[in-house]
């Protein structure tokens, strides 16, 4: 959404509102119910997007997935014959589930790394992260310890969902604080940050939590899986807004992770009108990707209890 643009120019909030769902091949990733093929994310390197997709079985746990496809065709999945390529530790906060990949290029030391959440049987969700020296397939622990621990009163249940962008040599970290036991709808959007040459030296905001809502009915109860993307002027966030019934997509900005302007236009992102749709009762997730002058938007789409993977796209300002 930053091209064609000067470092001066903000992206309109209308450019969030575009999203549209692709014509054909919804959902991308998708398993047959009752599993679920979510939280996915993508990155692009050289001519192919790497998707990082999570399978879910309904009472078992998470495992890290890995897919890909040409940039001129995102739909053109192909799936890694090592899949899982992550999976629970032996032991450690993440030995029940791993979950919700954020890949991202570190250009202090060429690496790509990638925040998720884990889970443990005996833990809340804490962010962890992983490391992969090229090959896109296969990654290894930082540490086995989370680099955001659940250790404040926001997030007794979790720091969970992590989406980062760098900017200079600082990596900008959003993640979902987690009270759901503590408050009644106790998710909320979180700020913290990292230096490049340790993207494991994690320092949470004192600020936290910094977003829990535009003020209107449709996200008035709880915000979660908040995704940043960066402007030429701004910080954007699309997140998850729940009005007790039905999760959707809105967009924020902010220079300061301190005060956020909302899109006029939220929620931008809405479950399909068709009621046979895969993506019917709820939307999540909305990682945006520029390839070209296009850029598209990776969400997760619910219909009864099942989340799948589905892609759409705008043009560019």
């Amino acid at each position: 959404m930053g091209g064609g643009q000067t470092s001066n120019d903000a992206i309109p909030f209308e450019a969030f509102a575009r999203f549209e769902r692709i014509e054909t091949g919804n959902p991308i990733i998708a398993l047959p119910p009752p599993m679920w093929a979510a939280a996915t994310h993508g990155i692009v390197v050289d001519d192919t997007v790497h998707y990082y997709w999570c399978r879910r079985e309904r009472g078992a746990r998470w495992l890290l997935m890995h897919a890909t496809a040409p940039v001129d065709d995102l739909t053109d999945i192909q799936h890694d014959a090592r899949n899982p390529i992550v999976v629970p530790s032996a032991e450690g906060f993440d030995d029940a589930a791993v979950e919700y990949p954020f890949p991202f290029l570190n250009p202090a030391d060429g690496k790509y790394y990638m925040y998720y959440r884990g889970k443990g049987h005996a833990a809340p969700e804490q962010t962890g992260l992983l490391v992969s020296d090229g090959d896109m397939g296969k990654w290894e622990r930082v540490q086995p310890a989370p680099v955001i621990a659940a250790d404040t009163d926001h997030e007794r249940d979790g720091s969970t969902h992590p989406s980062a962008v760098v900017e200079g040599d600082t990596i900008h970290v959003v993640y979902t604080g987690k009270a759901t036991r503590s408050y009644e709808d106790g998710l909320t959007m979180c700020h913290a940050t990292a230096p490049i040459s340790d993207p494991a030296s994690v320092t949470k905001n004192p600020r936290n939590p910094v977003f829990t809502g535009s003020g209107q009915v449709w996200d008035s109860r709880a915000v979660r899986e908040t995704e940043l993307f960066r402007g030429p002027e701004y910080f954007h966030v699309l997140y998850g807004g729940y009005d007790g019934e039905t999760w959707r997509i809105g967009h924020v900005r902010t220079r300061d992770f301190h005060t956020f302007e909302p899109n006029p236009h939220s929620p931008i992102f809405t479950p399909s009108a068709d009621p046979e749709a895969w993506d019917c009762d709820g939307v999540l997730t909305g990682q945006v990707i520029e390839i070209g002058a296009t850029c598209y938007m990776v969400y997760a789409g619910k219909r009864g209890d099942e989340w799948q993977t589905g892609l759409a796209m705008a043009p560019k300002p």
